[in-house]
């Protein structure tokens, strides 16, 4: 097979991709330092600084002190040349965040969804209201959102229609992609909720030196000829919380770190209503033949144990996730009041929480013992509210059950992002996109 011929065109746009990628990773920097990290030549970093300034993708941040000479113009990516929204589509509601291109949180609306009433026709009404308010409260147009990052629960397809399969919301094969584009003319991208909350705990990672895409990409809902590429199946193109009413909120940017930050080979766990994770191996997702790895939630850890909502039994899910553990407690699970029920039942250090670390430890081992991560992050709103009191026994009932040679190399933390870390990843698939340079491959709604 002959190797793909590149144009001096398809060469200066990889270049003017790897600058921008490089400003916004490492900036504000000078030219200077954007010739020595970028390794291009001083007259190129010149050329394309120059154009993407005309073009107001970058601006001048300050002056830099020179050695004699003039000083040196200090430039960063403009943080308002456009804007990102994320999505983050959960058991109980529907949460839309619209951010800068900092990732500061500018906007944001949340819609409530009772736990047995996952109707899609609502969920995209939701999605696509929460567009418009979360624009119209920022002051934005819409011609300066760069696109929509949905993050759902489930399995995500690819092709054009990015089709769901969520059997604890009764979706099987549900064409969200298809339902979405009906309703909006901006580029959309889908991603598995679990996976988003691993791109958000990952993005702000040095190990990228500059380039989130090592980490493959949601694609984006997108025409034919657009290879795989490693990525998560989601609607064309592009991977690189806080325990509710905790009040964290907007005002980070992209200094921030996650809690998966430095860390190559990482395992990140989603656990709230649904038990999930993104799997990190060398700073790539792993994300299986069918787009379905890190369903981490419906391994057994019983044979013909509790019955799972997903009409297994003996998954994980059953047993660490919100329902199962209020089950087991014999709490109702469908009030208006049951989160506030689930952290008592945490506070209190119920026998049922004591048994759940258990389990949560046993899943963890099974992570630690076949992944050999070096860091496994816990997240979700459930996970960090386990964590937050009960971090120590996690880690003991962990290495209990760990092989000793690879539970000494990870370490056992807490997510960084808080609850609202979904959204902020399904974001960071737009800003990935951007900041990618190429094309558009996406295919936005007509009409």
């Amino acid at each position: 097979m002959r190797p793909e011929r590149r144009t001096v065109r398809d060469v200066r746009k990889g270049n003017r991709a790897m600058l921008l990628r490089t400003l916004y990773f490492n900036g504000p920097v000078t030219r200077n330092e954007l010739t020595r990290l970028t390794g291009l030549s001083a007259a190129t970093v010149s050329s394309m600084t120059g154009d993407l300034l005309a073009e107001n993708i970058i601006v001048e941040a300050g002056q830099a002190e020179s050695d004699g000479g003039r000083p040196r113009a200090i430039l960063r990516v403009n943080p308002v040349y456009g804007y990102v929204i994320g999505v983050d589509v959960a058991e109980t509601h529907v949460r839309v965040e619209l951010f800068d291109l900092e990732m500061n949180e500018r906007a944001r609306v949340e819609y409530a969804l009772r736990p047995a009433r996952h109707q899609i026709e609502l969920v995209v009404r939701h999605i696509l209201a929460g567009v418009e308010v979360v624009l119209d409260d920022a002051g934005v147009p819409a011609a300066q959102a760069l696109g929509v990052g949905v993050g759902v629960p489930g399995i995500v397809e690819g092709g054009p229609e990015a089709l769901i399969h969520a059997r604890t919301f009764g979706w099987d094969g549900v064409p969200l992609g298809a339902l979405l584009r009906a309703g909006t003319a901006l580029p959309l991208f889908v991603e598995n909720g679990a996976r988003a909350l691993g791109r958000a705990e990952l993005w702000f990672d040095p190990r990228r030196d500059g380039d989130p895409r090592r980490d493959g990409a949601a694609r984006g809902i997108g025409g034919p000829g657009h290879g795989s590429g490693g990525a998560g199946r989601g609607l064309a193109g592009s991977v690189p919380g806080s325990v509710p009413g905790s009040g964290a909120s907007g005002g980070r940017g992209h200094d921030v770190a996650g809690a998966g930050r430095g860390s190559g080979d990482a395992v990140i766990v989603l656990i709230g209503s649904g038990v999930g994770a993104a799997i990190v191996s060398d700073s790539v997702t792993f994300r299986g033949v069918s787009s379905s790895a890190g369903e981490w939630g419906h391994t057994k850890i019983v044979v013909n144990g509790r019955t799972c909502r997903c009409g297994g039994r003996g998954c994980l899910e059953a047993y660490i996730g919100a329902e199962g553990i209020l089950n087991r407690a014999g709490v109702p699970t469908r009030t208006t009041d049951w989160q506030a029920e689930l952290a008592a039942l945490v506070e209190s250090r119920s026998p049922v929480i004591t048994q759940t670390v258990t389990y949560l430890g046993v899943g963890l081992s099974n992570l630690i013992n076949l992944v050999n991560p070096e860091r496994i992050v816990i997240g979700g709103w459930l996970g960090l509210l386990l964590g937050r009191h009960l971090l120590d026994d996690i880690r003991a009932a962990s290495a209990e059950n760990s092989l000793p040679q690879p539970y000494a190399a990870t370490s056992i933390v807490l997510g960084r992002l808080g609850s609202d870390a979904v959204a902020h990843g399904a974001a960071t698939l737009v800003l990935d996109e951007f900041l990618n340079a190429h094309p558009s491959a996406r295919v936005p709604a007509s009409g």
